[in-house]
């Protein structure tokens, strides 16, 4: 798992990003290890959340995927023509918003998107940089940050791991894999998560408040 997700986050960005994830699923392995217990729970949800949040789907990432020979040769197999295909999203630069709600609405964009797509997905390597057109959203800022608070989250368990506390901070790591979906749903499945964060935190420096974020 660990090393296909590693060869994921190389083509998502780079060698040098997919590093930054091996070196964090590294250290809780080796610290897991240390506590003698044979679990891997931890280490599996670290890698697995750590993932998600480093491999977020962004203008990048969907342009990308559009793109790929995996993915052109499925739609050649699948329909005769292209020329009537269209794609729905909701890009954060030019979307209409819902009078009501405020949220993004989707639009429809025809078969010459997924040319913007095989232009647009060299351009990774402008990801999380200073001319990142799409970086300066909300949304985007806070995908950045959660990465950063991930690995922030992880020193502190790691630092104060022990055989008892082992099945809390495995629980604290697995959060991440709660924050699903895109725009509005993804903002408010993240303030949930770090609700539930906090607490379990809480418990984790004070063993005695453990029960009560248990329950």
């Amino acid at each position: 798992f660990i090393a296909r997700r590693v060869a994921d986050l190389t083509a998502y960005q780079n060698a040098a990003y997919a590093a930054r994830y091996s070196a964090l699923v590294d250290k809780v392995r080796h610290t897991e290890a240390a506590l003698g217990t044979g679990a891997t729970e931890l280490t599996e949800a670290a890698a697995r959340s750590f993932f998600k949040l480093m491999a977020y789907k962004d203008e990048y990432e969907v342009a990308r995927l559009y793109s790929a020979p995996e993915f052109r040769r499925s739609l050649r197999q699948t329909f005769q023509s292209h020329k009537k295909l269209t794609v729905h999203l909701a890009p954060p630069l030019g979307s209409p918003k819902d009078a009501r709600t405020g949220h993004l609405q989707k639009r429809e964009f025809g078969p010459w998107m997924f040319t913007a797509f095989r232009l647009l997905a060299p351009f990774k390597g402008l990801r999380g940089t200073a001319f990142d057109p799409f970086g300066r959203t909300a949304e985007r800022k806070m995908e950045r940050a959660l990465i950063d608070a991930y690995e922030a989250t992880m020193e502190t368990l790691l630092a104060g791991l022990t055989a008892d506390n082992l099945p809390l901070a495995t629980e604290i790591a697995a959060l991440p894999q709660s924050m699903r979906g895109f725009g509005h749903i993804k903002m408010a499945n993240v303030e949930k998560a770090k609700a539930r964060e906090a607490d379990l935190l809480a418990a984790f420096k004070a063993p005695s408040k453990a029960a009560v974020a248990a329950e």
